[in-house]
């Protein structure tokens, strides 16, 4: 019953759009913030709601890490861009979800160290981090059909730049419906790679919380490093318009694109450090590495003479990401390591004991 009223409590954050108007509207989500160098102040993240009649609504976002560009550069883009009259149904766009991370450039908010996208559902009463994570989930998920949430690796991974959509637990022909439309729109998406992901740390995310209120989910992972590449942003730009146009809320058709498809069927495809050291990789993004043989080395730095340890891939396929930068620690995801199919339908879900043992 406490988590219930809890619930019932009202979201301290105000939006200075009205979500129901036709129109363009650019303005902010506001929510109180009382610090030292502002006893009034507030967190304002920017934020643009085009609505032209009927139609689907998109829920359009980047910056739930803060380290992470292309989705926001797409997004403040479309913003400045887009036309109400081309737009048939609604458009919610916030390229920066986690303004005090974004600002701060970091992966989680300088002010509670806070994991946007592990704070799921939130709480309206938390920390700045839950608030936002609280309104999401009650105000905004809600009136969304489709959810786009941008991500790209930041400053400790690089990735081959891929669209991806989950698989869904459960045999339910809703579930089985929303699964597939969701590769629909990856597939639409139209980035030079596509992937079912597997997560290894599924718990309060945003993902998980867009999917169990039956919106169809839809993310990347376009790079990484820290920083944004011209290529990079090209994908997010054009690939954020096809899903767009797949939806039927811009006009056109989507162009056909060659993607190549990649799982993450089971545990083995992640590579972790148990010793910390400097990262060698004996393979590159988009290289093919074979099972057993050594997809990195870690050399010791604290004393010369010393072997290094040999990470072996656990499983043959493509590595899809890898750790930056070149010092790694215990406990890190070194690489990634993906399977080469030929479609999302040819892919095979991960059993439950394949599944034990990845979530930390």
């Amino acid at each position: 019953m406490l988590v219930q009223l809890t619930d019932l409590r009202p979201s301290p954050m105000l939006a200075t759009v009205d979500f129901d108007r036709d129109g363009i509207q650019h303005g902010f989500l506001r929510m109180p913030y009382s610090r030292d160098d502002s006893a009034w102040g507030s967190v304002v993240i920017p934020i643009s709601v085009v609505k032209n009649g009927d139609g689907p609504t998109a829920l359009l976002t980047g910056g739930n890490h803060g380290d992470e560009y292309e989705g926001p550069l797409a997004l403040f883009d479309l913003a400045a861009t887009v036309a109400a009259e081309d737009v048939s149904g609604r458009l919610i766009i916030i390229p920066a979800m986690n303004q005090p991370a974004f600002a701060a450039g970091t992966r989680t908010s300088p002010i509670d160290r806070g994991n946007l996208n592990r704070s799921f559902p939130g709480r309206p009463d938390g920390t700045v981090t839950e608030k936002i994570a609280d309104y999401f989930q009650r105000i905004l998920l809600p009136m969304a059909d489709v959810v786009l949430d941008f991500h790209s690796g930041g400053k400790t991974l690089d990735f081959l730049p891929f669209c991806a959509a989950h698989i869904l637990p459960g045999v339910e022909a809703a579930t089985r419906t929303q699964e597939a439309r969701a590769f629909e729109l990856v597939e639409a998406f139209g980035a030079p790679w596509s992937v079912r992901m597997l997560e290894i740390d599924a718990i309060g995310m945003y993902d998980t919380a867009a999917e169990e209120m039956g919106k169809v989910f839809v993310t990347t992972e376009l790079g990484g490093g820290g920083t944004a590449t011209a290529r990079t942003v090209r994908i997010a730009r054009e690939g954020l318009r096809n899903v767009l146009t797949a939806c039927g809320i811009l006009p056109g058709e989507v162009p056909k694109a060659k993607t190549r498809w990649l799982d993450m069927p089971d545990a083995d495809c992640f590579v972790f450090a148990e010793d910390g050291g400097l990262v060698e990789f004996k393979a590159d993004l988009g290289d093919r590495v074979t099972k057993g043989e050594a997809i990195a080395r870690l050399w010791p730095t604290g004393r010369t003479g010393v072997a290094p340890t040999v990470l072996p891939a656990q499983r043959s396929g493509i590595l899809t990401a890898r750790h930056v930068p070149g010092i790694v620690k215990p406990g890190d995801c070194v690489a990634v390591v993906g399977v080469e199919v030929g479609g999302a339908e040819d892919m095979e879900g991960p059993g439950p004991r394949e599944l034990e043992g990845i979530v930390p």
